[in-house]
């Protein structure tokens, strides 16, 4: 059921992001910047992050145990790599 859960909520959060071009080329950004490199010699052969950075992730930003993310917080965070690349 977890899974499940969890799958929803990623769907939803990857829409939310869709339906605001504002935020598709730093969403693209982090995306390139969370895949590790040569994704494609390891299973299960998809461009997704590894699920020890993405635990690392959740739990410096929410603490405890197998937080959720939820849309406001990514298009917050999208909006901080924004301001943060312009910065550098």
């Amino acid at each position: 059921m977890n899974r499940i859960r969890r799958a929803r909520a990623m769907l939803s959060i990857g829409f939310g992001v869709m339906v605001r071009p504002r935020y598709w080329m730093v969403a693209i950004r982090v995306v390139r910047r969370m895949v590790p490199t040569q994704w494609w010699t390891r299973r299960p052969y998809l461009p997704l992050p590894t699920h020890e950075y993405v635990k690392f992730r959740l739990e410096t930003q929410y603490g405890g145990i197998s937080p959720q993310p939820t849309l406001p917080d990514v298009l917050k965070y999208l909006q901080w790599v924004r301001q943060w690349d312009a910065a550098s």
